[in-house]
């Protein structure tokens, strides 16, 4: 395939990507599927004028701020919030005690109270919110609040959380699968064991939590906030302030940037509660404090591996202990835990496996759903197996793979059969056999190449190159049963299609898809998004890629009952079969050109509409042994990574990303290459600098300087070497997910580049200086 390449100045990123549309071949569509049709917000968030949560305002707004738990661990012996009530400008103060429903929420187990009552059981836990004129009094009027601790120990080590007191009254074990697949006494001819470490990776959204609540005449309440589930967060709200659902209502605002569960409830119900007690809007922006100590982490995990292969080095046996550090609630652990557990030997055929998984509860930071939760773990760890079975075999890292990648039929350690295209061998080719950037010259102008930039303490001499490769994959839609559904109304006026759907533009692309369709079944290119809220039909959560498959597949069916609509009395007037028309560019013709007029000449003044749903093939929940189709389909990555690493001084540069994707078709060619950047982005920072560190459960500088995204200057050259599009024949379209798999994949990478430079086991993520030395200096 070839492609074209971005020059770099200055250390700026450089993106190759493959072309598409050959030389003298169709150019790329300027609309509908297969277009790179621009976001239609793209120009006013550009321009700072799209609206997000934090601009909003209403007459007689109120200020809230919440009071946060300082312990991690701790018994309230009291509340006093006598003097905060006092307070001259302060409408209303809330505790525990003002909870009208539900006192506790959660998007599996109802298990999270909206303030803590009796126990607190982790750092930044809500103890009480209050509402004021001013985002000044507020804050004060909270530190005012006056709350005796009995301070208790914290549990932060999960592997004790076994025998710890239960630090819930539902236990501290909140689920195990041990997958059980094949014969246990079967033994390898070679045997390598290791120990992994996968540190809590935030998701960090580049705009804090922040929503508006408005009450209404009703008695209800309407919350704008950033939501990307907003008929989950409606009912949770309904229940915790004891409403009927219809009564609620959540209106989606601009979403500034979500990698999974974007909104914390623990500040949506406190911002309703204010405003149903004031009977005044209430405002809520949270500090970035505030944002790392309320919302879900990716899950801290503790992996211990052993991989068993004959002489040749193929596969026979893997086991593996996994456990998930769920930190203080359920939330999304359970999940988490069925993808590592499934996943927990890669897109390898493995003809016998044995898992044990859990996830407990400790007094940590809440863990929850981030992109490729549960595959990012086990990926990093197998991937680290495969190295070190090479190592032993004396055999090449990317021929040992090749010797064991699945393919179409073969089956999932769960004893589930890869149905879909799964072209893992022809993505690691691609990677492999891609040519290798040059080494950096000796010359002082290319002193920024060097681990540590320009002002490095470390010498030329010391860098060492490596290059490793990482195999990943991650499931789509829900898994284990979750009933996948999604709902979308397409409307046709004059020369405008209006499309209703309740999928949350998250940034993934979905409002800018849904324009595509319906642009490729009408012919229209006036089509207008409706803003997202919860008076439309429920269409899940933006996670795993559902929207793409699930709410797009919604939108091409109601589009498609318009355009059967808008066809069948012309082909009866013309006496022809509606399949001999065509629509495009706004004009309808037929097969012989006898009939030709525009679609609004069609209408005649008529709105057409269509509302139509979309539900894939279910799925089952892995049995006792782990066991069970439990995933609708599955989308695979190759990445090869290049690293410069200091061994002396343990400092890590990524030199080149190149990544090989098994997509199944391309719908928008710019919006791809972007998730797929963005993806790879996400995967360097949480190998080299990503991780929220924690001393006693207590969270140690939750900021952006205490947590290190990586930087323009961090991100590495990254080409798309190939894009394998075997279209999966039950996805619509079939397109395949995007942007998790990356973020799987492209840690185990350069941990093994790493590997490759140091002779270092690099069993850690983040990578620390440490393990970075290379062996005979550390020696």
């Amino acid at each position: 395939m070839t492609g074209t390449t971005g020059m770099t100045d200055g250390g700026a990123t450089a993106i190759t990507v493959p072309t598409l549309a050959s030389p003298g071949g169709p150019a790329e569509p300027t609309h509908g599927i297969g277009a790179s049709l621009p976001p239609a917000d793209a120009e006013a968030k550009a321009q700072g004028i799209y609206p997000y949560a934090a601009d909003l305002w209403a007459e007689g707004l109120l200020w809230a701020a919440l009071l946060r738990s300082p312990h991690p661990h701790a018994r309230i012996l009291s509340i006093d919030t006598s003097e905060a009530a006092r307070m001259p400008g302060v409408r209303a103060v809330v505790t525990h005690a003002d909870v009208p429903g539900d006192a506790a929420h959660g998007r599996k187990v109802a298990d999270r109270p909206v303030f803590a009552s009796d126990i607190v059981r982790h750092h930044g836990e809500p103890i009480a919110a209050v509402a004021a004129d001013h985002p000044d009094t507020a804050r004060l009027a909270a530190a005012a609040i006056a709350v005796e601790y009995e301070v208790l120990e914290p549990v932060t080590d999960p592997e004790q959380a076994f025998s710890a007191e239960p630090l819930h009254p539902d236990g501290n074990l909140i689920r195990h699968i041990p997958l059980r697949f094949g014969d246990p006494e079967v033994v390898g001819e070679v045997i390598v064991e290791g120990l992994y470490r996968i540190g809590r990776q935030d998701p960090a959204p580049i705009g804090a939590e922040a929503g508006l609540a408005v009450p209404r005449p009703d008695g209800g309440v309407e919350i704008y906030t950033a939501s990307t589930d907003p008929h989950a967060d409606r009912d949770l709200a309904a229940a915790c302030f004891g409403l009927a659902p219809e009564r609620v209502k959540i209106v989606v605002t601009g979403v500034p940037g979500a990698t999974g569960d974007r909104e914390d409830p623990g500040m949506q119900l406190p911002l309703g509660l204010l405003a149903l007690r004031t009977g005044h809007p209430v405002k809520l922006v949270a500090t970035r404090e505030e944002s790392f100590l309320g919302h879900p982490h990716r899950h801290p995990t503790l992996l211990r591996y052993r991989h068993h292969a004959d002489a040749d080095g193929k596969l026979v046996k893997v086991e593996a202990q996994i456990l998930l550090d769920a930190g203080a609630y359920a939330d999304s652990s359970s999940d988490a835990l069925a993808a590592a557990v499934a996943f927990a030997c890669g897109p390898y055929v493995v003809p016998h496996a044995f898992v044990e998984g859990w996830a407990v509860r400790t007094n940590n930071p809440p863990s929850g759903h981030v992109r490729g939760e549960g595959a990012m773990q086990v990926c990093a760890a197998y991937e680290g197996q495969m190295d070190k079975l090479a190592a032993r075999l004396g055999l090449d890292p990317a021929e040992l793979r090749l010797r064991n990648v699945m393919a179409t039929g073969d089956l999932l350690p769960t004893g589930q059969t890869v149905t879909c295209p799964a072209p893992v061998a022809e993505l690691l080719r691609a990677v492999r056999d891609y040519p290798l950037p040059a080494l950096p010259s000796d010359d002082p102008e290319e002193e920024w190449m060097l681990p540590g930039g320009p002002d490095g303490a470390g010498e030329p001499g010391a860098v060492r190159r490596g290059v490793g490769y990482g195999l990943g994959m991650v499931h789509m839609l829900g898994a284990e049963g979750a009933d996948e559904v999604s709902t979308a109304t397409v409307k046709v006026t004059g020369p405008t299609a209006t499309v209703i759907c309740a999928a949350v533009e998250t940034g993934q692309g979905f409002s800018t898809l849904a324009r595509q369709i319906v642009q490729e079944v009408l012919g229209l290119d006036e089509v207008y998004v409706a803003p997202v809220d919860t008076d439309q039909p429920p269409s899940g959560p933006g996670a795993h890629s559902r929207h793409t498959w699930v709410s797009g597949g919604a939108v091409e069916r109601a589009a498609r009952m318009v355009r059967t609509q808008l066809l069948q009395p012309l082909a009866a007037q013309f006496g022809m079969s509606a399949e001999l028309l065509t629509i495009a560019d706004g004009k309808i013709t037929s097969y012989d050109g006898v009939l030709s007029t525009t679609v609004a000449e069609a209408l005649d003044g008529k709105e057409l509409w269509a509302t139509a749903q979309c539900r894939p093939h279910p799925t089952e929940p892995l049995d006792e042994y782990g066991q069970g189709d439990a995933f609708v389909g599955i989308a695979f990555c190759a990445v090869r990574a290049v690293v410069d690493v200091d061994v002396e001084l343990g400092s890590v540069r990524v030199v080149e990303m190149a990544v090989a994707q098994d997509v199944g078709r391309v719908l928008n060619p710019a919006q791809a290459r972007s998730r797929i950047e963005a993806g790879v982005t996400q995967g360097v920072g949480a190998a080299l600098t990503e991780n929220l560190r924690t001393a006693g459960g207590m969270v140690r500088r939750p900021d952006l300087t205490g947590y290190a995204l990586p930087t323009s200057l961090d991100i590495p050259d990254i080409h798309i070497v190939k894009l394998v599009e075997e279209r999966d024949v039950v996805a619509p379209f079939g397109a395949k997910a995007i942007s998790a798999v990356p973020v799987v994949t492209s840690p185990a990478a350069v941990a093994a580049a790493v590997r490759a430079a140091t002779g270092r086991p690099v069993n850690r993520l983040p990578i620390r200086p440490q393990a970075a030395v290379a062996a005979a200096v550390n020696s």
